[in-house]
Parts: structure tokens; C-alpha cells; sequence
């Protein structure tokens, strides 16, 4: 057991308490699930990803994907666009129409509709769009904190294929251009979210963004590590081995907020007890009265067939209800199936 790898963080001019945080993961990171997410430790959360084009443009499904959850007193909203100009925009939107604490800019996703318009992985492979993106987005956010500005992030990749390893020009664009943290999922864009990622790159990075501090007096910057973590264990392993700062669980929280609290307790007290099967459940009916508020009863219930799936796990005979959630369609249909 080492304490120690549980502390506080600071992202620019925002303390959190600890260093668990929740990945922004695309179709799953909404206010509903941050909230449980919250309830069962996550020290930070991030939305899942919003399109600076379609915020310009005034997409109220957008705006829906931004809004803070009920109990976030912290949370980022993370953006993508491959033009300065339009970042610049959509940043102010951000800002007024969310209060959020911290942006954070996508430089890794490695869909390709998303590269195609020069945005997610694209951003790793250019350093210099990157830069010239963050800045633009640091600026529109009123500069690097100690200016008074809001904090900006970024999460890249380890490159755009093994033979392309842009992680260190990326890192170092990044930095030049005033971000108040960087993450990092070392996977290739070409891996996708196949394979293993290389925790190896990130330690690199640390100590690249170490050694970047040393000549910064009075900077420091944050190094989130994400890819690989699917339970307690791995992120104790993964802040013992590369001494990120921070660890952020994406898939490993999917249909799993209590991941959290069992890091917590892994990482403070060195043990942790499951929960019981019904304490599961009981947090997916929560999680779904909070998603019918959010947006409808038909799409909150549509949603969270792949959800109760994962909370079901350990229950016994899950195999038949699982069958029987596929097909649910209203409160009362997972009422029926769980009650």
C-alpha cells in the first residue's frame, strides 16, 4: 500500500482532490453517468467529445452534451475541430454557455471521420496545427491561468503509427502553446483501441514535461496517463510505473462507475470489497432516472440496455436477464426485469 499515489491535483487554477479521473468517452460520458461516477469517487470527469463545428453552428443536441451534471462542482468539456478560428468560437461558446472549469482539446481520436476534418489523431501527427489550435484555444479562453484565463488541456496519442511516433512534437507544441496539463493515450492511431498501449511513452512523456519544467520556473503541468485500465490494479500499476500525475478511465468505468471507489480503497487502504450485485443495480435505476430527465424515457431506455448489461454482471442468472435487456424499452420494462 503507498497513500501516497492518491493525492490531490492541480489543473491550472483548479484543486481537485484526487487523481481519478473520468475519461471522456464518446456515447457514454453524459451527465447522468458522470453524476454516479461522482457518487462513487471520480476526483474529475470530462464530456464526452463536442464538435466545435456543430456549437458554431448551433446544434442544441450539442449544447445537451455539455451540460454540468447536478453534483459536478469541476468538470471539462472536451472539444474537437481541426481550425483555429473555429475553436476559437466554439470555446467562447463553451464558456458561456457552460461555466466549466477546464477545456480540454481532442488531438487523439482516431475515427476516421473525425481525422478527415484535420481533427483528433490528425492534431498528433501535426504539431504545428496543434499548436497554432491550442493557442488559439488557450487565448479565447483568456489566457494561461495565472492570467486570469480558464485552463486548457489537451490528450494526445503516442502517434499516427509505429513508424510515426509524434508524441514528443506533440507534447512540446502543446506546452509551448500555454496548456495547463497534457494526457496521453500511448496507442497509435493506427491500434485504434486494439492492442496494448505503451505506458512506456508515457513515462517518457513525464519526464519530458519534467525536464520542460525545470527551465519554466514556476510551471507545471500535469501528465494524465489513460489506456489499459480495467480495474483498480491497473492504475496503481500504471502510477507506480510511469509517475503521471493522474489516471483517467475510460472503458474500465463503462457500465462500471465503481471502479472508483475500489481504486480509492486500493490505493489508500489497500484492499477494496466489491460491491454486492444489487448495490450495482440499484445505481443503474438511478443513472437511468437521471438520463430520462436529461434527454427522454425512449432514448434513456434505449441507452442503457448496454449499460444495465455491464451493471448485471454477478447476478445470478444474468445470462437470461441480459437477454430480456436488449429488449427493454421503458422504466417500467427494467422495473419489471430487475424488481
Amino acid at each position: 500500500m503507498d497513500a501516497k499515489l492518491y493525492h490531490p491535483v492541480k489543473i491550472g487554477n483548479v484543486e481537485l482532490k484526487g487523481n481519478l479521473f473520468l475519461a471522456p468517452v464518446a456515447g457514454y460520458s453524459d451527465a447522468a453517468f458522470r453524476s454516479v461516477c461522482i457518487e462513487n469517487g471520480a476526483c474529475f470527469t470530462y464530456t464526452e467529445m463536442v464538435s466545435a463545428e456543430a456549437l458554431v453552428r448551433k446544434n442544441l443536441k450539442t449544447e445537451i452534451l455539455m451540460r454540468r451534471a447536478y453534483n459536478e462542482k469541476a468538470y471539462s468539456v472536451q472539444i474537437f475541430g481541426g481550425e483555429p478560428d473555429i475553436m476559437t468560437d466554439a470555446t467562447h461558446i463553451v464558456l458561456e454557455k457552460t461555466g466549466c472549469e477546464v477545456i480540454d482539446i481532442n488531438c487523439g481520436c482516431p475515427v476516421p471521420k473525425i481525422i478527415k476534418t484535420g481533427a483528433g489523431s490528425a492534431l498528433t501527427r501535426d504539431p504545428d496545427r496543434l499548436y497554432k489550435i491550442a493557442e488559439a484555444v488557450v487565448k479565447a479562453a483568456g489566457g494561461r491561468p495565472e492570467e486570469g484565463g480558464v485552463p486548457v488541456t489537451v490528450k494526445i496519442r503516442s502517434g499516427w503509427e509505429s513508424k510515426q511516433m509524434t508524441w514528443r512534437e506533440a507534447a512540446q507544441a502543446a506546452l509551448d502553446a500555454g496548456v495547463s496539463a497534457i494526457t496521453i493515450h500511448p496507442r497509435t492511431r493506427a491500434q485504434g483501441y486494439e492492442g496494448h498501449s505503451d505506458w512506456g511513452i508515457m513515462k517518457g512523456l513525464v519526464e519530458l514535461v519534467r525536464e520542460w519544467e525545470s527551465r519554466e520556473p514556476g510551471r507545471h503541468v500535469p501528465v494524465f496517463g489513460s489506456g489499459d485500465l480495467f480495474k483498480p490494479e491497473d492504475a496503481k500499476a500504471m502510477l507506480e510505473e510511469t509517475g503521471a500525475d493522474a489516471v483517467m478511465f475510460a472503458r474500465g468505468a463503462m457500465g462500471n462507475p465503481f471502479i472508483f471507489r475500489d481504486a480509492t480503497d486500493l490505493l489508500t487502504k489497500g484492499s477494496y470489497e466489491p460491491l454486492p450485485p444489487e448495490e450495482r443495480v440499484k445505481t443503474g435505476f438511478a443513472e437511468l432516472e437521471r438520463l430520462v430527465a436529461e434527454t427522454s424515457e425512449q432514448h434513456a431506455c434505449l441507452e442503457m440496455r448496454k449499460r444495465f448489461a455491464a451493471y448485471s454482471k454477478g447476478i445470478s442468472g444474468g445470462a437470461a436477464l441480459r437477454a430480456r435487456i436488449v429488449h427493454a424499452a421503458t422504466v417500467q420494462d427494467y422495473k419489471d426485469i430487475f424488481l
